[in-house]
């Protein structure tokens, strides 16, 4: 038996499943069947079991029943390469030799790491007169035995999505062998799959001065760089990778998102026009394309894009909901039909889903089927709430240490610190809150430049948090104390800085990223003269628009009633400590109130901001900017008050949020 079979860190099943293993490897593989189905029971879901079924049932010669399990299997787990290799053995025993070529590309196609499926199809296609693919598959199993065993069996672990063997088996290996290129550019990939976006930085860093030519492994440090929204050094990078290889589609779409993220987003429509111009069947580049269109403004044309989305993979979600987050869009009966049938249907994966749950709650509540329409946003909600690691109490916890931390005393005692430029106009609050207005209408102002929601408040607080992050116990916000006057000034300095690239030449800009409400405190040392305004909503009605609000990053709080409602509850409580220890610091404005009254609320951010009056910022439907956020199409229309109580068609259904908020229907003013 296998040293780690008693291996206390596994659970029962998992012990289970490794001593089937082991069966099968004793070359026992009736009582490994036998085990194996005993098990399915207890654990229909459960990829490995099934498995370990079809595997035992070809060894024994049943292959019309491994073909059924394997079957099953596939519905249940798509995205498994063994099942698809496993699938082509089977194939091979049946002298299928075409159908054995089809699932083994597949495996290899999601997992490079397979030699039994790369030596299986070197062998096919000789044997069907292939030299050219049979060269290349040869190719592949050389590439394979150049590789360490270890750094190929993590390899294998990470592609079919087995992140934690993977990184246990590279680790181990790397202490052993020590810079081994291949095994420090996975460990990267494991960071970047896991979020862990330092570490995958550094590493690549590294790998890149051992070996500078080595593409792959720059074409992953772009996309580290990508996810950490440093769009201007992945755009250089990308460039590096172009100036060798002009024609590779990966590298000019990297390059594309490098545009979008820094805000050039005519160049990325030229980029994804291109690429759907030459690969129509790429569905993920016409839902790029049409996303740009749709910041731009132009919306008959991201329409169109969006449906050639749908067109190229009819099950694609995102393309469904991308409409339906159009806000102005209006679904067709045929359409409605077709989102039901490819919601309902088992092949489909749950981010479809859930993309097409939305959409389908979106359609309906259009309709006036506010039952319907519930029925498919909580459905929605529970499925993405499924795939959440999110967790309430680090919220809560950042909030008590806040308060605890930065006190009246502690903001007194550094008076004077951090840079005292004026340029930033920050806008904080909850998504769904009315910030876009609140910066559409500043941006319609001859001095004020619209960004979008900046990622370096957010990455700031990741550095002082450390790369040993404890969730449970952080450094932040307890670090500012340690931190000396000037640390706070060349922070200041740096934020100023590294968002240059999203300005202009006017003298002041806006950052709307929501989140920073919780980070106020760190605001206020390192720009003391930023403007901070706090875009706030009645709370039933915002906790019901994020409720129905599929986002694409990030607010993980939004999908349940208990998240939304404890998030909302934080808010208001950390809000009214920044009032007590900052007074006067943050304008609140009410959504609610601008609907009302535009002119007397436009003056009044203006006046806090320190700007003149212009008429245009009443008309800031006129202005031409990129807006990025869910908001768009509705800032690009006049204000009208039906959104505001929309909320209550879906009253018969919030009672549990209602009761959830407790009196923050009374405090949020």
């Amino acid at each position: 038996m296998n040293a780690t079979a008693t291996d206390p860190a596994l659970s029962p099943l998992e012990l289970q499943i490794q001593r089937i293993h082991q069966l099968h490897l004793d070359g026992q593989y009736a009582p490994a069947l036998r085990a194996a189905q005993a098990l399915l029971i207890e654990a229909p879901d459960r990829y490995e079991v099934l498995y370990l079924v079809a595997r035992n049932q070809r060894y024994l010669g049943q292959i019309d029943a491994a073909l059924q399990t394997l079957a099953r299997m596939e519905q249940q787990h798509p995205h498994y390469s063994r099942m698809y290799e496993e699938r082509g053995h089977c194939y091979v025993v049946l002298r299928d030799a075409p159908r054995a070529v089809d699932a083994l590309l597949r495996a290899v196609n999601i997992n490079p790491a397979l030699p039994s499926s790369w030596n299986l199809l070197e062998g096919l296609y000789r044997m069907t007169g292939d030299t050219a693919n049979a060269a290349s598959a040869a190719a592949h199993v050389a590439t394979l035995k150049r590789l360490a065993p270890d750094v190929v069996r993590a390899t294998s672990h990470f592609s079919d999505g087995e992140l934690e063997p993977a990184e246990q088996i590279i680790r181990a290996y790397l202490l052993k062998a020590g810079n081994d290129v291949e095994a420090m550019r996975l460990l990267a990939r494991i960071g970047l799959a896991r979020k862990v976006l330092d570490d995958a930085e550094i590493l690549l860093e590294a790998v890149l001065k051992i070996a500078p030519n080595y593409r792959a492994a720059r074409y992953d440090y772009a996309s580290v760089l990508l996810e950490r929204h440093l769009y201007r050094r992945a755009g250089e990078e990308a460039e590096k990778l172009l100036a060798v290889e002009p024609a590779n589609v990966d590298y000019r779409a990297l390059y594309a998102s490098a545009s979008v993220g820094l805000g050039e987003h005519e160049r990325a429509i030229m980029l994804y026009q291109k690429l759907v111009q030459e690969l129509p069947g790429m569905a993920d580049f016409h839902l790029s394309l049409a996303h740009s269109l749709k910041t731009q403004g132009r919306r008959a044309e991201s329409i169109e894009a969006y449906r050639a989305a749908a067109t190229a993979r009819p099950d694609f979600g995102d393309a469904y909901w991308s409409l339906a987050n159009l806000k102005t869009y209006r679904f067709s009966d045929e359409e409605i039909a077709h989102m039901r049938a490819a919601e309902a249907a088992p092949a489909t994966q749950v981010v479809d889903r859930y993309h097409l749950c939305f959409a389908l709650g979106k359609a309906f509540e259009d309709r006036g089927d506010h039952a319907e329409s519930w029925r498919y946003y909580c459905q929605g909600n529970a499925l993405k709430r499924s795939e959440s690691q999110y967790r309430a109490e680090i919220i809560e916890t950042n909030t008590r240490r806040q308060i605890d931390v930065c006190t009246q005393a502690f903001f007194a005692s550094r008076k004077g610190v951090g840079d005292q430029r004026r340029d930033p106009i920050f806008i904080v609050g909850l998504p769904r809150a009315g910030s876009t207005l609140i910066e559409q209408i500043l941006a319609s102002h001859s001095r004020v430049e619209g960004t979008h929601e900046l990622g370096e408040i957010p990455r700031m607080v990741l550095d002082l948090q450390g790369r040993e992050l404890d969730l449970d116990n952080p450094r932040y916000p307890g670090v500012l104390a340690d931190l000396p006057p000037q640390e706070f000034l060349r922070l200041g300095e740096k934020y100023l800085s590294e968002t240059r690239i999203y300005r202009g030449d006017k003298p002041h800009f806006i950052d709307k990223m929501p989140n920073n409400f919780r980070h106020i405190g760190l605001i206020h040392l390192i720009l003391p003269n930023a403007k901070i305004i706090d875009a706030r909503r009645e709370p039933m009605a915002c906790c019901f628009s994020n409720l129905k609000q599929l986002f694409a990053n990030g607010q993980e709080f939004t999908y349940s009633v208990e998240d939304i409602a404890r998030y909302y509850r934080t808010y208001l409580e950390l809000m009214h400590h920044w009032d007590d220890v900052l007074p006067g610091r943050v304008l609140r404005v009410h959504h609610e109130s601008v609907v009302d009254d535009l002119e007397s609320n436009v003056r009044r951010i203006l006046d806090f901001c320190g700007l003149g009056f212009e008429p245009a910022c009443l008309e800031f439907y006129k202005t031409e900017r990129s807006v990025r956020t869910a908001s768009s199409e509705q800032v690009r229309q006049p204000i009208f008050r039906d959104g505001v109580d929309r909320w209550t068609n879906y009253e018969p259904w919030l009672g549990s949020l209602k009761e959830a908020l407790g009196d923050s229907s009374v405090r949020y003013r």
